[in-house]
């Protein structure tokens, strides 16, 4: 069953979730580019002058998807959200943070405000 739950799929549930708690879609899958040293984002969000970037974890348990988001991967995730505001200047004055959604197929999350 695991092997059939994606990751896309995770991450439509975690898009379904956010929105339900308030936030609205801004971006799914950013990718900066070649050359920048940053990586994809899985989600951006917004909730007034917020902008959250999330990144969403699945794994067969809660603990070993959290311990999956290592520090390398939150650093590149900083730099592509650097690079989104640096593009897109009307978020220049949003608040930033970064969370993180948990996923355990078939249907368990866990949504960490200020993961990183």
């Amino acid at each position: 069953m695991l092997s059939d739950f994606s990751g896309k799929f995770a991450e439509y549930m975690a898009i379904f979730y956010l929105y339900i708690k308030g936030y609205r879609l801004v971006k799914h899958n950013y990718i900066t580019g070649r050359g920048t040293g940053a990586g994809e984002i899985d989600i951006i969000v917004k909730k007034r002058h917020l902008l959250v970037f999330v990144e969403v974890k699945k794994r067969g348990d809660l603990a070993n998807a959290a311990y999956a988001i290592q520090p390398k991967q939150q650093q590149r995730i900083r730099r592509a959200a650097e690079n989104f505001v640096a593009k897109h200047q009307n978020f220049a004055n949003f608040d930033i943070r970064f969370d993180a959604i948990l996923v355990k197929p078939p249907f368990c999350l866990q949504h960490i405000i200020d993961a990183f």
